[in-house]
């Protein structure tokens, strides 16, 4: 193996590694019966974290929204869909990390945190409410400000990849 390959694999592997989390998703990999199951409706997912910011709850909602419309043939409803996800958005927090030796933080992590219900008309015993959660880590040479909308939006796809694999990926 020449030197040039060595470095790419062990640099993808380094980066593969350096993540905080790691999402299984398979591009259609779902385990949908299109012949009972043709719709999901998804409602909005309200923020109600204690700290808030604004534009989640419209973003997760849309994010997830366009996760089933590109991975699956099924067709999105506000309301009596033959699959059910509703939930709510209960945590977006930042917690210090690595403190250093002078009693600073010199990392955040920004954490997010979904209760979902999800229902399955065809398969009833399927149905479930659990929370997901996923976060991302940041120097604090950074401000929130800074961050938050593009961390936001990494925590989000880990999430409703989370979701999307619980739900019809079967994972």
């Amino acid at each position: 193996m020449n030197h040039t390959l060595k470095y790419i694999l062990l640099t993808a592997v380094g980066w593969t590694f350096s993540s905080c989390s790691i999402s299984y998703n398979f591009s259609g990999a779902s385990t949908i019966d299109y012949s009972k199951t043709s719709s999901i409706s998804i409602k909005d997912f309200p923020n109600i974290a204690p700290l808030a910011y604004s534009p989640l709850s419209q973003v997760f909602t849309e994010t997830l929204k366009d996760k089933y419309t590109r991975q699956t043939k099924l067709q999105i409803l506000r309301d009596d869909g033959d699959l059910d996800l509703e939930g709510e958005i209960t945590g977006y927090n930042f917690t210090s990390e690595a403190v250093k030796a002078d009693d600073y933080a010199s990392q955040t992590r920004m954490t997010i945190t979904i209760r979902v219900r999800y229902t399955n008309k065809a398969q009833p015993e399927k149905d479930f409410e659990q929370s997901f959660s996923a976060y991302q880590t940041f120097s604090n040479e950074s401000t929130i400000d800074q961050v938050q909308d593009a961390l936001g939006k990494l925590i989000i796809e880990e999430i409703v990849d989370q979701i999307y694999n619980a739900t019809v990926a079967d994972w």
